[in-house]
C-alpha cells in the first residue's frame, strides 16, 4: 500500500501516443481482428458495458510501423472509422488484444505455434489525467528477505516488481518462483485433446525472466531461482503425474489444479533438468552466480478428510519391479493408512527414488555450473504428519541429509497461519535432527496470506519471523510479494550489518543486528531489592473555559522507571554497578531487573501458583497463551503482558489442575502446548517474573569520593516495552 499507484478513472481530456512496430506472426495493424484496444468501464449512465478501438483507426504509417495517437475524448468503437464514441468518464482497465497471423475465427487450436514480436515505444501522455500520484515512502533496509512467483507477477514489470521491493525495504536476496505455469512453451496434442507443456522457456517469459535477473544484478539481489515438482495439470502430460491406487492423479487445491511429477518418470525429470539448464543460463547471462531452489519435491498425499497416497503411477510401479523385483504390494488407499512389511520396503523405496531425482537435477546444474549453490525447500506440514509418520521415510528420505544440498529451506506457512506455534518449533527440530543441517545452513519461509479477508494472519506471520531469526537461521523470506504487497505488510525490523554468524557466503547471513537489544541477563539483585520504583501514565488533560476537563490516557499500561541508587550500599555494589552499565553501553541493551515491589503472579510478591492468572480459553485451535497479570478487578482491572519470567518458575494449568508436561515457555512470555488445549479448556498459570529495562541515560555519574561522603548515586532505569 505504500507504493500504490492512485485509482483514476476519468480518462478524459487525455492523449496516449506511441510507436507501434510489430514482426514474426503477428498481424499487422491493419488486418481484420488486428490488435485493438479494449476499454471497460461504465457509459455516461452507469451502466457496465467494453468497447473495441481498432488501433489502425489512429494510426499513421505502416500496419507493421506506425505511431498511434488516442484522444480519449474522439476514440470510437468497432472495425469501421466514425462508430459510436467512447466514455472515457468512468474506466476500470484497459489492454490490448492481440492475434497471430494463423488466426482464423474458429475456435480450434493452431496448426503450428507462431511467435510474434511487438514493441510498444515512446510513450507519451499529456492531459489533465496523464499524471498518476504514486506512493514514494521507502522503509529503512531490513533483514527479511522477498520472494516471489512468476505465475503471480507475470503481468508486471520486473522494474515495478523490484521497486516495490526495495521501497519497502528488501534487500540482498531475491528467490523467485518460476511456478507451475505460464513460463513454458506449449503445443498442441491431438490425442490428448489439449495444450502439453514442452522443453524450454517461452519466448516472453524467457524476456520477462531476463530483464527480472539483469536488474536484481544491478540492484544488488542475489536471484535464487526456483522450480518445483507441481505442474499445472491442464498442461502435464497424463503419463508425468503421480497416481493414486485407484488411477486418479495428483491434484493439489489450486483452482484450477495443479498436478505434481513423478520422480519415477524418466521423461518428466528430464523435462524438469532442461528448465533448470534453461534458467541458470538465464541467470549467467545477466551477471548473476547460479543459485537453483529445488520446490518442495514430494510424493502426494492429498489432504482433507481422505488423504489419497499417490504413489502408485505406471512410472513408478514399473520402476519398483525392474529395480529389486519385487511386486508392488497391496496399495495404501489412504496415506494415513499403517503398513505392513512389504508396504514399507515400498514407502522406502520411493523416497530413495525422490531423493535419487532432486540430486540428479542438483548433479546437472553443478555439471553446467561447477559454482552453483543448491537449494531444498521443505514444507514440513505436508510431511510431518503425526496421523502418519511412516510418511517421512517417503517425503523426507535420507538421501537429503548434509551434505547433499548447500542450504536447507523450511517452509510450514499452514501451522503459522492456524497460530500452532508449537508444530512449527517440533517441524523445525524435528528436520533439523532428522537431515543434519546446522542452522547456519538454513533459511526460513514464512507466509502466506491468499485472502485479502485475512490480512489479520500478517501478526502471526511477523511472529513466525521473529522466531526464525532468534534460531539463527541465514535468512528468513516472506512468501509472497503479491500478498505482500496487496495487503500492506509492512516489516520494521532490524538493519543491515556484516557481522552475520556464517559471513557472507551463498548461506551466511552478512547481516545481523547493529546491536543486540536485550542482553538476558539480571540487574544486580541485591542492588535491585533497594531500588525506588515510580508506575506512570501518560494522560493529556485539557481545561475546558469553565472548568470542566477532558481526559486523553495514552497508554494502557503504567510503565515503571526505577532509581537503583537507593539500593547501592557498598564501594563493592558501586563497582558492579558500574561494571554492568558498561557492559550493557550505556542505552545500547536492555536487561532484565527484578522490582523489589512486584515480581509475581500471585498478589505482589507471593508464592505463585499454577492457578494464579487465567491466560485464555482453548478454541481447539490456539496453542500459544501469552502470560498476563491483571490488577484490579472487574471492568476497570489493567492486564500486563509479562515478556520476561524467571526460568523454571513456570506453573501450568488446565481447567484448575496443573500440568507439568506437554507445554513449554516461549521467548517473550508465551506458554506453547504441545497438544492444542481442547475447546473451552481454561488455560492459566503462575510465576515469578523480571521488568525488561534499559538505563535512562548514557551518561553514569558516580564518585567514591561523594558516595564516602554519604551522597546517594543517581542510577535511573525506565521500562521497555516488548509485544
Amino acid at each position: 500500500m505504500l507504493c500504490a499507484y492512485e485509482t483514476a478513472r476519468d480518462y478524459r481530456g487525455c492523449v496516449l501516443g506511441f510507436r507501434w512496430r510489430s514482426s514474426g506472426a503477428m498481424r499487422g495493424l491493419d488486418a481484420v481482428n488486428g490488435p485493438t484496444l479494449t476499454i471497460e468501464g461504465r457509459d455516461a449512465l452507469g451502466a457496465v458495458r467494453s468497447w473495441y478501438v481498432r488501433l489502425w483507426n489512429f494510426a499513421v504509417g505502416l500496419p507493421d510501423d506506425a505511431v498511434v495517437r488516442l484522444d480519449f475524448d474522439a476514440l470510437t468503437d468497432g472495425f469501421a472509422p466514425g462508430g459510436a464514441g467512447v466514455f472515457a468518464g468512468d474506466v476500470d482497465r484497459m489492454f490490448l488484444s492481440l492475434t497471430g497471423t494463423g488466426f482464423t475465427g474458429t475456435d480450434a487450436p493452431l496448426a503450428v505455434a507462431e511467435q510474434g514480436i511487438v514493441h510498444v515505444e515512446d510513450i507519451v501522455c499529456n492531459g489533465p489525467g496523464s499524471v498518476l500520484a504514486i506512493g514514494d515512502v521507502m522503509v529503512p533496509p531490513h533483514a527479511l528477505r522477498m520472494a516471489g512467483g512468476y505465475d503471480d507477477s507475470y503481468h508486471l514489470t520486473p522494474e515495478r516488481l523490484l521497486r516495490n521491493a526495495v521501497a519497502l525495504g528488501y534487500r540482498g536476496w531475491f528467490n523467485h518462483y518460476a511456478g507451475m505455469s505460464h513460463w513454458f512453451p506449449l503445443a498442441w496434442d491431438a490425442g490428448a485433446g489439449k495444450y502439453i507443456a514442452q522443453g524450454g522457456i517461452a519466448a516472453p517469459a524467457a524476456a520477462w525472466h531476463a530483464d527480472f535477473a539483469a536488474r536484481c544484478t544491478a540492484l544488488g539481489f542475489t536471484l535464487i531461482l526456483s522450480l518445483s515438482y507441481e505442474l499445472f495439470d491442464a498442461h502435464a502430460p497424463e503419463t508425468w503425474k503421480q497416481r493414486d491406487a485407484a488411477g486418479n492423479p495428483a491434484l493439489t487445491g489450486w483452482v484450477p489444479p495443479s498436478t505434481l511429477l513423478s520422480p519415477a518418470n524418466a521423461d518428466a525429470m528430464a523435462w524438469l533438468r532442461g528448465a533448470a539448464l534453461d534458467f541458470a543460463a538465464l541467470a549467467v547471462a545477466a551477471g548473476q552466480d547460479v543459485h537453483l531452489q529445488i520446490g518442495e519435491p514430494w510424493w502426494w498425499t492429498g489432504f482433507g478428510a481422505a488423504r489419497p497416497a499417490c504413489f502408485y503411477d505406471d512410472a513408478a510401479t514399473a520402476a519398483y519391479f525392474s529395480e529389486t523385483g519385487l511386486a508392488i504390494p497391496a496399495m495404501l488407499a489412504d496415506a494415513r493408512d499403517v503398513p505392513d512389511g512389504d508396504q514399507a520396503l515400498y514407502l522406502d523405496w520411493l523416497g530413495m527414488k525422490l531423493a535419487a531425482s532432486t540430486l540428479a537435477l542438483r548433479d546437472a546444474v553443478r555439471a553446467a555450473h561447477p559454482g552453483a549453490t543448491v537449494y531444498l525447500l521443505f514444507y514440513a506440514p505436508q510431511v510431518l504428519d503425526p496421523a502418519a509418520p511412516h510418511l517421512a521415510a517417503v517425503n523426507m528420505p535420507g538421501g537429503w541429509a548434509a551434505p547433499a544440498f548447500d542450504v536447507l529451506q523450511l517452509e510450514d506457512y499452514d501451522f503459522v497461519i492456524a497460530g500452532d506455534a508449537g508444530a512449527s518449533r517440533r517441524a523445525a527440530a524435528a528436520v533439523t535432527d532428522a537431515l543434519g543441517y546446522p542452522v547456519a545452513d538454513q533459511h526460513y519461509f514464512s507466509g502466506f496470506v491468499l485472502e485479502a479477508a485475512d490480512s489479520h494472519l500478517w501478526a502471526a506471520i511477523d511472529n513466525a519471523v521473529a522466531t526464525a531469526r532468534g534460531r539463527r537461521v541465514a535468512q528468513v523470506f516472506v512468501w509472497a510479494a503479491p500478498q505482500v504487497m496487496r495487503d500492506g505488510y509492512t516489516h520494521f525490523g532490524s538493519g543491515p550489518s556484516e557481522n552475520g554468524p556464517s559471513g557472507n557466503g551463498p548461506s551466511g547471513n552478512g547481516q545481523e543486528d547493529a546491536v543486540q537489544p536485550f542482553h538476558d541477563v539480571r540487574f544486580p539483585l541485591a542492588v535491585g531489592l533497594g531500588a525506588a520504583v515510580a508506575p506512570g501514565f501518560s494522560t493529556i488533560v485539557a481545561t475546558t473555559a469553565s472548568g470542566f476537563e477532558q481526559r486523553n490516557s495514552q497508554w494502557a499500561e503504567a510503565r515503571l522507571e526505577f532509581d537503583a541508587g537507593l539500593g547501592v550500599r557498598s564501594e563493592a555494589d558501586l563497582a558492579e554497578v558500574i561494571a554492568f552499565f558498561r557492559a550493557r553501553r550505556g542505552r545500547a541493551a536492555a536487561f532484565r531487573f527484578r522490582d523489589p515491589s512486584d515480581w509475581s503472579s500471585a498478589g505482589m510478591t507471593g508464592a505463585p501458583g499454577a492457578g494464579d492468572q487465567a491466560l485464555g480459553i482453548g478454541d481447539g485451535v490456539t496453542t500459544r497463551f501469552a502470560l498476563v497479570k491483571r490488577y484490579g478487578e472487574g471492568a476497570d482491572a489493567q492486564m500486563r503482558r509479562i515478556t520476561r519470567p524467571e526460568a523454571g518458575a513456570v506453573r501450568v494449568a488446565l481447567d484448575g489442575v496443573e500440568t507439568v508436561t506437554g507445554w513449554t515457555v516461549a521467548d517473550g512470555g508465551w506458554v506453547e502446548f504441545e497438544v492444542v488445549p481442547g475447546v473451552g479448556v481454561a488455560v492459566s498459570a503462575g510465576y515469578l517474573f523480571d521488568v525488561p529495562v534499559r538505563f535512562a541515560e548514557d551518561r553514569l555519574e558516580m564518585s567514591l569520593a561523594t558516595f564516602a561522603a554519604g551522597e546517594v548515586p543517581n542510577v535511573p532505569l525506565v521500562e521497555v516495552r516488548e509485544g
